[in-house]
């Protein structure tokens, strides 16, 4: 069996993700593997992508394997999907699957992805793995790697895939909007800045609806606005992922993409992002940029600052997209003041944003912003050696909240469990669990 690995990761053969797939080399002798580095070599494909497009029609499994890099997989890899659609690459009724390393921080948006743009190729998808980056030193994440090959290889033996997902049912062409006169600028702006991060084209690829979106949004917003096409950007590449920027939070880089990042976008008071839905993502060039914000590493620099989308596509159809945007915020500990997907909800989304500015309004994180900043609570402490300005953000902000921190709370568990023990006791003294539960918010009551 042809097993065709692309290899996602920007560093090329000394990516750990494939040396997940070197062990299943060497456990799978039977299986013909073909490595495509195509993280490492991106611009080479761009320019003749036929070797490519050869292995994949011989193919008889696509196997994506890439380290997970801000909820999605790198920008590299998101360009050559961009590329096997491009050059119209037949593979439709091939199988494919997914391998990805990472510390499990949101794994699960950048796996939705893959299987969404699998099913768009044809190729008949079979669930993949999340590893952690260190399984495979460990025996279980070597024994869960070969389970995981056995598994995919028996599927392909019988004829099993998971079915395509619901939502390519559910797409329909944006709506153009209707010419409409707008003055860009408001009568009376409030103190503040808002940058709009927007891609954009011109000509043949001009969204209209995405430059409707985006001066109804100017227009009805009562704050100066700062317009940032980030196409015309000089990027010299997406993040490499050489940790180069851990010490001192300086890209390897030098197109001044750092320094541009926090002098012009950071430093607003709000961040509205634009762009249209492509390939079930905000694009290549949205991935490049965010991989590329990699330089502050894991700190939420613009924490409290709220954010907004303007987005044109069926977002609808679109719920790992729109999963993405929400969780994003939360982890960032931004507010998310509006999505607009019509001209019509633009000036919505402009108050709404304008009032948390204003009145510097974060409502506290949810699930996915407190379990996405406990993962990398985590990682941090322990690569503090390394990681040495994300350690010392996540100090000063006090996200070191270990609970074992809190040994008056545990010891007090301790003793209400003992007590508990004793239902005779309990019954007598007329105490219930309910009561001791209720007892610190009855305080609260009685003080305010």
């Amino acid at each position: 069996m042809k097993i065709v690995v692309l290899n996602g990761s920007p560093a090329g053969k000394n990516s750990i993700t494939l040396y997940t797939v070197k062990y299943l080399q060497k456990h799978f002798g039977n299986c013909s593997f073909e490595v495509l580095h195509v993280g490492q070599s991106i611009k080479k494909y761009e320019r003749d992508f036929s070797e490519c497009k050869a292995a994949l029609e011989n193919a008889d499994v696509v196997l994506f394997a890439y380290p997970v890099y801000t909820f999605l997989v790198p920008a590299q890899l998101h360009r050559f999907i961009e590329l096997m659609k491009e050059n119209e690459v037949q593979v439709s009724g091939k199988f494919a699957t997914q391998l990805s390393t990472s510390k499990h921080f949101y794994d699960v948006t950048a796996h939705n992805f893959i299987e969404e743009n699998c099913a768009d190729l044809g190729l008949r998808y079979i669930k993949g793995l999340s590893a952690d980056m260190d399984d495979l030193t460990t025996a279980r994440g070597r024994k869960e790697a070969v389970a995981f090959f056995r598994f995919v290889l028996w599927s392909v033996k019988n004829g099993i895939s998971e079915p395509s997902p619901l939502l390519q049912l559910a797409k329909k062409p944006a709506k153009k909007p209707a010419s409409v006169k707008v003055s860009t600028v408001p009568a009376a702006r409030k103190r503040g800045k808002v940058v709009i991060v927007a891609d954009f084209g011109e000509g043949e690829q001009e969204d209209t609806l995405l430059k409707e979106l985006i001066v109804r949004f100017r227009a009805a917003l009562p704050m100066h606005t700062e317009l940032v096409n980030i196409r015309s950007f000089p990027f010299s590449g997406g993040c490499l992922g050489c940790f180069h920027c851990a010490t001192d939070g300086k890209c390897i880089y030098k197109d001044n993409f750092d320094a541009y990042l926090r002098e012009h976008i950071q430093s607003a008071d709000a961040t509205v992002f634009a762009y249209t839905i492509k390939d079930h993502s905000m694009g290549y060039r949205f991935k490049l940029y965010d991989d590329r914000q990699f330089c502050n590493g894991h700190r939420t620099v613009t924490m409290g600052k709220p954010v907004a989308y303007l987005v044109s596509g069926n977002l609808q159809a679109e719920p790992n997209v729109k999963l993405l945007m929400h969780a994003r915020a939360q982890v960032g500990g931004n507010f998310l003041a509006g999505i607009a997907t019509e001209p019509a909800q633009a000036g919505q989304v402009a108050k709404v944003l304008s009032y948390a500015v204003e009145h510097k309004y974060v409502p506290p994180r949810d699930f996915y912003g407190v379990g996405g900043l406990k993962i990398f609570r985590d990682l941090i402490y322990q690569m503090q050696g390394l990681m040495r300005e994300d350690h010392r953000f996540y100090k000063a902000h006090g996200f070191y909240d270990f609970p074992q921190k809190r040994m008056g709370r545990v010891i007090g568990m301790y003793a209400v469990g003992k007590l508990m023990q004793h239902p005779d006791w309990c019954k007598k003294a007329g105490f219930t669990m309910t009561d001791g539960m209720l007892m610190p918010y009855e305080q609260v009551i009685k003080k305010y």
